[in-house]
């Protein structure tokens, strides 16, 4: 399904012709030189969207920078795979999604009764061809650029796009099938 995108994005877009730096669940704390995207129509908020809900309301390739902030411990788990698609579709080759979130079951993660997806170092790894639980899914291929973790405390991860036709060491067959 292609994406049903604005005007005012598009005007976005073009402004930033190397790519709009994209700030996914913003809330009213959007990061200066970002867009800021959330379900609630909030001060700075850019994209008025749910960010389970696919496909974003973004062209193809649009994006230099996706950030994340205590967004994913928020998503439904079985939304993951989806979602992570999502960010690769709107992602320019070699863009950056920037992570940070609680440390799976830390006191941070435990706390706050909406978080739902627990994530470890490990996570990310179902998303790079390089490592062997990628072959469980295969998703659209990242890269882990950055994997920083304090077991009672947060997560900062740097995943970057590869291009789609990407063969790893795990990659078995095609995205395509």
């Amino acid at each position: 399904m292609k994406p049903k995108v604005s005007k005012k994005i598009l005007q976005l877009i073009k402004k930033y012709s190397k790519g709009i730096k994209l700030d996914v669940g913003c809330g009213e704390n959007k990061q200066g030189g970002f867009v800021g995207l959330d379900y609630r129509k909030l001060k700075g908020v850019d994209i008025v969207h749910n960010a389970e809900k696919f496909p974003y309301p973004l062209p193809s390739d649009s994006c230099s920078v996706i950030l994340c902030s205590h967004l994913i411990e928020h998503i439904k788990p079985w939304l993951m795979i989806d979602l992570f698609n999502e960010f690769w579709r709107i992602m320019q080759v070699g863009g950056q999604l920037w992570l940070s979130l609680p440390y799976g079951y830390s006191q941070g993660f435990l706390q706050d009764p909406t978080h739902c997806n627990a994530c470890n170092e490990n996570t990310w790894t179902y998303y790079d061809p390089e490592y062997p639980l990628y072959s469980i899914y295969r998703p659209l291929p990242w890269k882990i650029e950055r994997n920083t973790f304090f077991a009672q405390g947060n997560m900062e991860v740097i995943l970057s796009k590869r291009p789609a036709n990407y063969q790893g060491q795990y990659t078995t067959r095609g995205i395509n099938g």
